[in-house]
């Protein structure tokens, strides 16, 4: 998960913004955006007028209180890492790495805006939150984490806000983060397994799920960037509005890919990595003398 999210971040870069033929397909879905903003816009604005550093501070309150109540304490010190690292590598790529160079005449929203700040936070919360719940809970809040994560970054674009692979590259950056974090899982304090196994079967069910939803959107949008690719090839600009319509859908569906694909990751990897430090420590106990 760490090294897809830190190769996914620089390649959303690499091809979406430092290509002419990216940076065309990106801004063909950005200028698709303006396709029924006043009335998206209604319901896209409440979603990011959530976004804000007293969320944030109240997502991890929340969060260190369920882990304490957990008695997993070392939960609410990597919840913190996985939250603060993935915002704040958001905010240097965005305003120190990554620049946007003008490679296309007719791109006219000029700006490094990769990645999305404000699908980080959507993300990187949601994902906080799947940490420290008990595991039979994991499933649901990886649903609606993923379905707030993707809602949070189609909002950025109705808004035109953010360009397609903004918010793709911040998703990238809580994958990375929330491996990172997995890695502290799998050498913390072990977590007991419920006497009945509950949360293992719905887990199993619920990440087949995201990941069948995940290649299902992720071939809409695979399928609809290819007729735009092929169209820009042909004229050059897209200015007719199916022309447009269809880069539009086909990056929100791109977007709604990669959030479910992020959440099945952390739920699958979650789940294996506390596994197997509880059963990395069962072992070492029974071979322990006794006293």
């Amino acid at each position: 998960m760490l090294a897809a999210g830190v190769a996914g971040t620089w390649l959303s870069w690499r091809y979406f913004v430092d290509t002419v033929a990216g940076q065309r397909l990106d801004e063909s879905a950005f200028a698709g955006s303006k396709i029924g903003r006043n009335t998206l816009w209604r319901a896209a604005e409440p979603v990011l007028e959530i976004v804000s550093i007293p969320f944030v501070v109240i997502v991890l309150v929340a969060a260190a209180v369920i882990a304490f109540a957990r008695r997993r304490w070392f939960l609410a010190l990597q919840v913190t890492v996985l939250v603060g690292g993935a915002n704040l590598t958001t905010q240097v790529l965005k305003r120190v790495v990554f620049d946007r160079p003008d490679l296309a005449s007719e791109i006219t929203a000029p700006g490094n805006s990769l990645p999305s700040g404000h699908t980080t936070v959507a993300a990187s919360v949601a994902a906080a939150l799947l940490l420290v719940v008990p595991r039979s809970a994991r499933p649901v809040v990886a649903v609606l984490g993923g379905g707030y994560a993707a809602v949070t970054g189609v909002s950025t674009m109705v808004g035109g806000w953010h360009r397609p692979s903004d918010v793709i590259a911040a998703f990238a950056v809580v994958l990375a983060w929330a491996g990172l974090t997995t890695m502290l899982t799998a050498v913390s304090s072990p977590e007991r397994a419920p006497a009945d196994g509950s949360g293992a079967a719905a887990t199993k069910v619920v990440a087949t799920l995201l990941m069948f939803g995940a290649v299902v959107a992720g071939g809409f949008a695979v399928s609809a960037l290819l007729r735009t690719q092929d169209r820009l090839d042909t004229v050059g600009a897209l200015t007719g509005r199916s022309d447009l319509a269809t880069a539009y859908v086909g990056s929100a569906f791109g977007v709604v890919a990669a959030a479910a694909a992020l959440f099945a990751a952390v739920l699958v990897a979650h789940q294996i990595a506390a596994g197997a430090r509880l059963s990395a420590t069962s072992g070492t106990r029974q071979v322990q003398p006794a006293r």
